[in-house]
């Protein structure tokens, strides 16, 4: 059994459950003002956090559910058809930091910060791309040196698109903790606390995934624990190991979800418009160029669905699963594209205006073949993990 034809009942039990949740909690017009204002209230992700779901990738013995990345990844799915502002929060503590917690964190870590991970208590920004460095991690210039008695580490340097960086408790960033030319072994993650002295944020204006803000981070002898190492002592010069690790893989799953679960709603929305809208003395769902275009959109959203389940199923079995994980990142992200620019379509002018959620939806799935590894980076990585000569 690779992919699930009928899903367990645990997690069509927890789509209901999120569904509720999103009728209660998002209704459209709000969600349209957060996305004007790029804004998620932390209110909303507190009742989210209520219903246990942040311990989906947590393990019982650190208060978890148990990971679950089935359920996880059908979470944010869920989420994602109303925007991103209770989505987002969610993938910043379940993936960004439950994850790589669990995953590259030494055991005093796991057994201070996955509890709260768990309780929804803690949210995590990723600091890995710079200004000068996108898909070439191993080339970052963010600096990280300890002080003589090896107690603290001083940081300079900046991120770019540090995407929550204003309300997340820990940046999870990638330094440079070796010489320059040590290529792929003078790389180390260190957790960045909030509030630490010497860290600065310039925001980002874009108009996709909205539910915060992005930012370039300045460190300017910014110094914290050596504690903060990822991974304890362990850790140190062993970033690259954990880039190539399995995090990295489930990485791509959620920002797959997150793209699958917005062209879910474009397609729902166009759908129900198509049977609303007359013209020519009858709904333009029974004009056959109409219903050409939805039955395609409806075709690619099913491909999508199976390539993302599948690549998680492989995840959360721990199988090999990195071709597969890239290869639903890919599909998904450009097929996507090709979704909402239908379902824009058959909405015509309605489809471009801010009182209908189309328009966002495009904005939101134009930019995922760029965003957690663009499409091209995903190509190179399927050929290189094939074997493909170059």
């Amino acid at each position: 059994m690779s992919y699930f034809t009928d899903e367990p009942e645990h997690i069509a039990l927890l789509r209901q459950t999120i569904k509720r949740f999103v009728d209660a909690e998002m209704p459209r017009e709000l969600v349209r003002q957060w996305d004007r204002e790029h804004r998620s209230p932390p209110e909303l992700f507190r009742k989210l956090a209520d219903l246990g779901v942040c311990g989906l990738t947590v393990d019982e013995e650190y208060g978890g559910q148990g990971r679950d990345l089935v359920a996880a990844v059908a979470v944010i799915e869920e989420l994602a058809r109303r925007g991103g502002a209770a989505v987002g929060p969610f993938i910043h503590c379940t993936f960004y930091g439950g994850i790589n917690i669990s995953e590259n964190g030494s055991e005093e870590q796991k057994r201070e910060l996955l509890p709260k991970l768990a309780r929804g208590e803690l949210l995590f920004a990723y600091g890995l791309t710079e200004p000068d460095v996108g898909g070439d991690l191993a080339s970052v210039k963010t600096s990280c040196v300890r002080t003589d008695d090896g107690k603290k580490l001083i940081i300079n340097g900046s991120k770019r698109w540090c995407t929550g960086a204003e309300f997340a408790h820990y940046i999870y960033c990638l330094v440079r903790t070796g010489p320059e030319e040590a290529r792929y072994k003078n790389l180390s993650f260190v957790l960045i606390p909030k509030g630490t002295a010497g860290v600065s944020l310039h925001p980002i204006d874009h108009i996709n995934i909205r539910y915060t803000l992005s930012s370039d981070v300045v460190f300017e002898d910014a110094e914290i624990s050596s504690d903060m190492i990822v991974g304890g002592e362990a850790g140190w010069q062993t970033g690259w190991n954990m880039l190539a690790g399995e995090a990295l893989d489930v990485e791509k799953l959620e920002i797959t979800a997150y793209t699958l679960g917005v062209a879910c709603a474009a397609v729902e929305d166009a759908w129900q418009y198509a049977q609303e809208r007359v013209q020519f003395g009858k709904p333009i769902s029974g004009h056959q160029a109409v219903r050409h275009e939805l039955v395609e959109a409806r075709t690619k959203l099913q491909a999508c669905r199976h390539m993302l389940y599948h690549a998680t199923w492989l995840a959360n079995e721990r199988r090999p699963c990195s071709v597969e994980t890239s290869m639903a990142k890919l599909f998904v992200a450009d097929t996507s594209v090709e979704i909402a620019l239908i379902c824009q379509r058959v909405m015509g002018a309605y489809g471009l205006c801010g009182e209908y959620d189309m328009e966002r939806y495009v904005r939101d799935l134009l930019g995922m073949p760029i965003v957690g590894g663009s499409s091209n980076m995903q190509k190179n990585n399927i050929a290189n993990r094939l074997g493909l000569r170059a």
